[in-house]
């Protein structure tokens, strides 16, 4: 049973921390706009993630790069006018956080223009975080593969298997939540590695191709549905295959999740 699908407010990041406490899954998905906005908020979907995703799988890109501050804010005030319930995440694009007064200004446009209740971030800059924190502004960090950082790692691959490499992504979780984060998204580690993290901080973990243990889970929605061009990666999967409509997948995404179903072992590290 679900801890907060009753209620008409709006989640907070206290009531996402009161699920990982209780134990409570935290189930999450991308949207880019309002019509899939309303339709994951009725679902019970805890986290809308407006997620730089949108450059490949709404704007045709081949990675994220493209996206600029403007399409975020535009594309997270569509989300954020359409939902009741969900706590909207928005993505920082890449080269839009170098400088803590860079990251500033545009995580200002996000939450301004764009109505998210948090900004997502990828990598340990603690000295951004920190200052966002100082700001009043919410900040989810993201660590393991990060998309923004593709050219630099030479691709979609699977972070933290050695185990110097599994050490420092340990070592960078504990220093952003240090550093005053309120979530972390973990990309494509070994479950084993997202476990002992999860287990060691104490604001949720959202998991993506990290395994079961994870406070939640989060995929990007077009690769759920069946609808991304191309192969869907290992660790999602195709919820729409057994279901009535797109309504009934993000259902039944939200059930496995909140019952420990999703992801399974074909779906981890």
């Amino acid at each position: 049973m679900t801890l907060y699908a009753d209620t008409p407010k709006t989640l907070s990041i206290a009531d996402l921390r009161a699920m990982k406490q209780a134990g409570e899954k935290i189930t999450s998905l991308t949207a880019y706009d309002a019509s899939f906005s309303a339709l994951l908020d009725l679902a019970g979907i805890d986290v809308i993630l407006v997620g730089d995703s949108l450059g490949m799988v709404v704007q045709g890109h081949n990675s994220t790069l493209p996206v600029t501050i403007q399409d975020m804010a535009y594309h997270s005030r569509c989300v954020s006018n359409a939902r009741k319930r969900a706590f909207v995440v928005a993505d920082m694009p890449f080269a839009s956080y170098a400088t803590p007064a860079q990251a500033l200004n545009n995580a200002a446009q996000l939450m301004q223009a764009g109505g998210a209740q948090m900004v997502k971030l990828e990598g340990a800059k603690t000295d951004v975080i920190e200052f966002l924190v100082e700001q009043g502004i919410p900040v989810c960090g993201h660590l393991g593969l990060l998309p923004q950082s593709v050219n630099r790692i030479g691709g979609y691959k699977v972070q933290g298997r050695e185990p110097a490499q599994a050490q420092k992504i340990l070592e960078d979780a504990l220093a952003i939540e240090q550093a005053g984060a309120g979530l972390l998204v973990l990309e494509c580690v070994p479950a084993l590695l997202a476990a002992e993290i999860t287990q060691n901080l104490t604001i949720p973990v959202i998991g993506i191709g990290a395994g079961s243990a994870c406070d939640g889970q989060v995929l990007v929605l077009y690769d759920m549905l069946n609808i991304t061009a191309g192969n869907r990666p290992r660790f999602s999967k195709n919820f729409m295959a057994e279901a009535d409509g797109v309504s009934d997948a993000v259902k039944r995404y939200h059930h496995a999740v909140k019952n420990g179903q999703f992801p399974a072992a074909e779906h981890t590290y």
